[in-house]
């Protein structure tokens, strides 16, 4: 019986370490999106209780988010990660392609951990990756003296 409770007691330590990581929070954020986009970024920003002071701004990505429907953006077909970045120990960055008919998408994340839980310190999303790709594309990026 001991063995059966140390079990529990373990695996309910990790699913709580779990969600509280940064990739949980973004799969949990992905596993939403796909069936309400706007609960989506609702739950996501209630990781900060700091977020309550920008309530305005969330209301329009909510709001943008939500505009994404079939008939304007063409079906969803999921997400790949573009880049993970970690600054430091405590402050992580994650771009993702966000995969549409019409055009692909990038949302980036940004996760602080001040003590000892992760919350989301910002979150965006933008249609520039075609003028990035563009761009990274123009010759004084490319080195020309390689053989």
């Amino acid at each position: 019986m001991k063995i059966v409770f140390f079990i529990l007691m373990f695996s309910a330590t990790g699913i709580l370490f779990a969600q509280s990581s940064p990739q949980s929070l973004i799969n949990d954020f992905f596993e939403t999106y796909e069936k309400d986009a706007g609960k989506a970024v609702k739950d996501l920003y209630s990781t900060n209780i700091w977020t309550e002071r920008i309530k305005d701004d969330i209301d329009k990505i909510i709001g943008t988010v939500n505009g994404f429907t079939e008939s304007y953006m063409g079906k969803y077909y999921g997400y790949e990660l573009i880049t993970f970045k970690k600054f430091a120990e405590s402050f992580i960055l994650y771009s993702y392609l966000v995969k549409y008919d019409r055009q692909p998408l990038r949302f980036i994340f940004k996760f602080y951990k001040p003590n000892d839980k992760w919350v989301l310190y910002s979150y965006a999303l933008d249609d520039s990756l075609d003028d990035e790709i563009q761009e990274a594309a123009k010759l004084y990026y490319l080195n020309l003296d390689e053989d």
